[in-house]
């Protein structure tokens, strides 16, 4: 609700074949979950990294692990962000992957 406030156009995936489902039309920037059911984030961000048509899509990570920097990294993700996290940092972290 706070992102489409800020103006953003929001979508939402409650699983990695929702995320898939949603790169028909690649969105300008991702908020990926490292903990999804069904896959795997860090495996659905290194498949979209691998992928001409998706891997300029910045993909910013979110989780709780405490090693969420190298999964991340692991991963190929652009950035992360690690929970719990205030909602200033999130828009800040999305104005600087889509400015």
């Amino acid at each position: 609700m706070l992102l489409e406030l800020g103006g953003y156009e929001v979508q939402t995936a409650v699983d990695g074949e929702a995320v898939n489902d949603a790169f028909k039309d690649p969105p300008d920037l991702l908020l990926l979950d490292i903990w999804m059911s069904g896959e795997d984030g860090k495996d659905i961000c290194k498949m979209l990294k691998a992928q001409k048509s998706t891997k300029h899509v910045p993909i910013i990570m979110i989780s709780a692990s405490r090693d969420i920097a190298e999964s991340a990294q692991e991963a190929g993700a652009d950035d992360f962000i690690a929970k719990p996290f205030e909602m200033s940092y999130l828009l800040a972290k999305i104005e600087e992957h889509v400015s």
